[in-house]
C-alpha cells in the first residue's frame, strides 16, 4: 500500500493541522477524512435551479403583495400591545 508523500509544504502543513484538529492517527487518515467530507459536501449541495424553483413555488403559494397593506400600522400595533 503506497504511503502519502506530499511535496508541497503548504499542503503538508494543512494535512498536519487537519491531523491535529481531528485527532487523526496520521496525515493519510486526515487527508482521507477531509477529502471524503469535501466530496460529501459537494454531493449534498442543492443546485441553484432547484433552490430557485423552491423559492418560486413558495412565492406562488404566498401570492401577490396586497398594495393596500399597511405594514406600519401592524408594526405600531405590536408596540401598543
Amino acid at each position: 500500500m503506497p504511503g502519502l508523500f506530499i511535496k508541497d509544504e503548504t499542503i503538508n502543513e494543512l494535512a498536519v493541522e487537519a491531523m491535529a484538529l481531528t485527532g487523526a492517527k496520521n496525515k493519510t487518515e486526515a487527508v482521507r477524512s477531509a477529502l471524503q467530507a469535501a466530496i460529501a459536501s459537494v454531493k449534498d449541495r442543492v443546485p441553484l435551479h432547484q433552490r430557485l424553483e423552491a423559492a418560486q413555488a413558495l412565492a406562488d403559494k404566498v401570492g401577490p403583495v396586497d398594495p393596500d397593506y399597511d405594514a406600519k400600522a401592524d408594526s405600531d400595533a405590536l408596540w401598543e400591545s
